[in-house]
Formats: structure tokens, C-alpha cells, sequence
């Protein structure tokens, strides 16, 4: 394999990582602060990103890399309402779809097309993942700060929650 692209694997090893901490993280204020459809959606979207770093492992053990597991920073804990964690869950987003398009860069450049071919299922995902917190996150700015419209917002995400846990 290929070190340069070796190295930008293990880097979106840690990306996705880092990420399934951080929503692990959102996760567990949403149910401290009583948003259970939240919390619950943040537990799913924790387990999705850890599945997508188990993936790129097994294809860069597959491909006789070197996988580095990565230690992780700390992450955030702490949030000031539900319109933030859903910025952060966009931003988050928006990153690691930035260097996945990085990793196809290199893999263009070096000539790496079964990385680039792999890699395509990846940006099939950050679509899809991007297009859910867009989404998410115009729906709470529509509600501002009604309460009300918090708890219809919880309780309407366990629906969605659901759906993303049980694909057709």
C-alpha cells in the first residue's frame, strides 16, 4: 500500500473515531437534559461512525497496511441547547466528508484505484449524513426556542432514529 495513502487511512480512521466519541458524548447530555429521541439518535449515529473505522480497518488490514489505532483527544461535553449539537453534528459532518474527498484526491494522484473505488461507498454515506443534519438542524431553527416545539422535536427524532436503525 501505498504510505502516503496508508497515512491519510489511519488519519480517517481517527476522524471517524473521534467522531463516534464526540456523538457518544451528545448522546449521553441529551438524556441527562430528558431528550431521549435525541440521545437516542446520537447513540445510533455514535455506533454508525465507529462501524465506518471498523471498515476502513479491515480494508487497510485486508490491503496488508499498517493500522495505527489512534488515541483520541477528550471529547466536548457539554453543550448550551439542542440548536448547538446540531451544529456541531453538521460541522462534525462537513469535516469528515472534507477528507474523504482529500483521501480520493491522493488516491488520484497516486494512482490508487481500488482505495478510490473503496472509498466511493464513503461519499455515498457523507451524502446521505450531511443531507440528515442539514435538515435536522433547519427544523430546530424553525422552532427557535419554543419548548414545545424541543419536545415535539425529541419525540419526532425517534422516529427518525428508528428509520436509520432499520434500514429497508
Amino acid at each position: 500500500m501505498n504510505t502516503t495513502i496508508e497515512k491519510l487511512l489511519n488519519d480517517q480512521i481517527k476522524f471517524e473515531a473521534s467522531a463516534s466519541m464526540q456523538y457518544l458524548a451528545m448522546a449521553s447530555w441529551a438524556d441527562q437534559k430528558g431528550y431521549n429521541g435525541v440521545a437516542e439518535f446520537f447513540y445510533l449515529q455514535s455506533e454508525e461512525e465507529r462501524a465506518h473505522m471498523i471498515k476502513l480497518v479491515k480494508f487497510v488490514n485486508e490491503r496488508s497496511g499498517i493500522v495505527i489505532v489512534p488515541q483520541l483527544d477528550e471529547p466536548r461535553a457539554t453543550f448550551n441547547s439542542l440548536n448547538e449539537l446540531f451544529e456541531i453534528f453538521l460541522e462534525s459532518e462537513m469535516n469528515v466528508t472534507q477528507q474523504i474527498n482529500h483521501v480520493i484526491y491522493e488516491c488520484l494522484q497516486h494512482k490508487d484505484y481500488n482505495v478510490h473505488n473503496f472509498m466511493q461507498w464513503y461519499v455515498t454515506e457523507q451524502l446521505e449524513e450531511e443531507a440528515v443534519a442539514r435538515g435536522l438542524l433547519d427544523k430546530l431553527n424553525i422552532i427557535g426556542d419554543d419548548k414545545s416545539g424541543h419536545y415535539l422535536f425529541d419525540r419526532d427524532i425517534n422516529t427518525i432514529a428508528a428509520a436509520n436503525a432499520n434500514p429497508e
